[in-house]
């Protein structure tokens, strides 16, 4: 036989183990899309640990976030930072609510947008650890804060922190989930703001009628138990495998593949998930070359990095502000005494929980587009709803229109959380492409907390008696807002549920149409391998500087 029969045979031989190989791995991803959730964690069910563990620094944002707010309404900390008025009573002034609350969003830009950086050169976890150290040392200024003044700069740089905490959640979560799985760990990172403000609520309840300076120092102290537990289980954490094999570092990432995963998952489908991982990071490979922060809007990424900040904006636009951060505030304005205000809030998180713990069952039998826009026209409703409510004049006489109100709020907080709320991260990290995840999530944290600075400073003049006085005609502006996103939403927010980061690639490369994500049929292109030659080539023209 001649060397050209050889070498054709050869080649004929590798083809079709190439064939079988894809053909095996996509066996496995179907076989990972139609299993249940109950069995995803009987297989994997270390990595709703490991994300719960790097979640927890989403728990301190959502802590501190919730803290200064509740503070507000705090006799203690009103009579010693605030200034008296007429009545007797004291009130912190609407600058300096504005700069308190701007100190958190400010420093998450910084954070969020350097730490990209770090996250790629050194890893998820050593990242994670550093920032932890960080917190730690921070809240020293927050607890020993003399001043106003103090306070707000300690916001400012405990927020570049906190921005850190809430890029890499997500992100992480994201890495490491199994496809059935990914929905609802991602979404883990509304219930970790959940329940980091269901804490600070709580806390701050269970001082309201504390006249000590003890009142809000004690609070401050809560935070310094997070990052001790962070650091403590952090060393025993896998690394993310999408960023192991991105370094080369293949042996290393089929260790954390199989440390997330139980003992009966077989070696034969790490080794499996391992490939698809290889083949993810080697189709973004032939389709981007560089991992700027300007490759984010060049290509198809454009579209991903608009869907990212945008279902981000969305939180603040819709409401959170008022109906979440504000909330004790509003309820004390709407006649409420300070005790039955901050049971309020209590109970508007208690709610909030619940409805994401319930996530997981909405996330696994409806799709993200629908949930998105259903919950999302139901909390745009209520917010109109609320502000007609405002309307009589004899408002504060008719103590039925405040009660209907804060009912209507709890209820807001329900839908939102079930919905909304913790989609937004689900999207986030389903739509970025891998080697982009943490800068496109990074600019799309940033440009939310650009908004939710902008928000931080008309809602204490809006809602302060001796301005704008609004009250619950607050929701005029914010259901107005949350119409406009509504329509966004409807025209470009596409269906991710099920969808391989491999098929997410195509779908965006090949700019598949918003409402045929669901439907389109990736199976003949899913491995770059299997595209034909000309649509390789096409692709990669068509994006020369990705």
């Amino acid at each position: 036989m001649s060397d050209s029969s050889l070498a054709k045979d050869k080649s004929q031989i590798n083809e079709f183990e190439l064939e079988a190989a894809n053909h095996d791995l996509q066996n496995l991803l179907t076989v990972e899309k139609e299993i249940g959730v109950l069995e995803a964690i009987r297989l994997y069910p270390k990595e709703v640990f490991w994300c719960g563990v790097f979640c927890l620094g989403v728990v301190m944002a959502g802590y501190d976030g919730q803290i200064i707010s509740a503070f507000y309404g705090l006799p203690a900390f009103q009579k010693r930072f605030g200034v008296q008025l007429d009545d007797g009573t004291y009130q912190i002034t609407a600058p300096w609510q504005t700069a308190l609350g701007m100190g958190s969003p400010i420093g998450q830009i910084i954070g969020t947008l350097c730490v990209a950086w770090p996250l790629e050169w050194y890893g998820r976890k050593i990242t994670y650890a550093f920032v932890n150290v960080g917190c730690i040392g921070l809240i020293f200024m927050q607890f020993f804060a003399p001043s106003l003044g103090v306070l707000t700069a300690g916001e400012i740089l405990a927020g570049i922190l906190w921005g850190c905490l809430v890029l890499i959640g997500p992100l992480y979560a994201s890495e490491v989930a199994q496809i059935k799985l990914r929905g609802i760990l991602t979404a883990m990172t509304n219930l970790s703001f959940v329940i980091g403000q269901f804490v600070a609520n709580g806390v701050s309840d269970g001082f309201s009628t504390n006249a000590t300076e003890w009142a809000y120092k004690v609070p401050f102290a809560i935070q310094w138990a997070w990052p001790l537990i962070i650091l403590a289980m952090l060393p025993f954490a896998p690394e993310s495998p999408y960023w192991l094999v991105r370094h080369q570092k293949i042996d290393e990432a089929r260790k954390a593949i199989r440390q997330i995963a139980s003992k009966s998952v077989s070696d034969e489908i790490i080794e499996k998930r391992l490939q698809i991982v290889i083949d993810t990071d080697r189709l973004e490979q032939e389709m981007e070359q560089t991992t700027s922060y300007k490759d984010i809007f060049k290509g198809s990424n454009l579209r991903r990095t608009e869907i990212c900040t945008v279902v981000y904006v969305v939180q603040v636009m819709c409401g959170v502000p008022f109906a979440m951060n504000y909330s004790t505030y509003f309820f004390e304005l709407a006649g409420f005494n300070p005790s039955r205000a901050f049971d309020l809030s209590l109970g508007s998180t208690a709610i909030g929980f619940a409805a994401t713990c319930f996530t997981g069952l909405s996330l696994t039998y409806i799709g993200r587009r629908p949930l998105y826009l259903w919950g999302l026209g139901f909390t745009t409703t209520l917010l109109w709803i609320i502000g007609f409510l405002d309307i009589p004049k004899n408002y504060l006489s008719r103590p039925a229109l405040s009660n209907t109100q804060a009912a209507l709020m709890l209820i807001w907080s329900f839908g939102y959380q079930l919905t909304a709320g913790p989609l937004c991260f689900v999207l986030n990290g389903e739509i970025p492409s891998t080697k982009l995840r943490s800068k496109t999530i990074a600019f799309a944290t940033a440009v939310q907390a650009m908004f939710f600075i902008a928000a931080t400073v008309a809602l204490p003049y809006m809602l302060n008696p001796e301005n704008g006085n609004l009250r619950g005609k607050t929701g005029f502006v914010f259901g107005a807002f949350s119409l406009l996103c509504f329509i966004w939403s409807f025209f470009r927010l596409p269906e991710t549920k099920n969808r391989s980061f491999e098929e997410l690639d195509i779908l965006f490369h090949k700019k598949v149409p918003t409402r045929q994500f669901a439907t389109y049929d990736v199976n003949s292109d899913l491995q770059i391998t299997g595209l034909p030659d000309e649509e390789k080539s096409n692709i990669v023209e068509e994006n020369p500087s990705l």
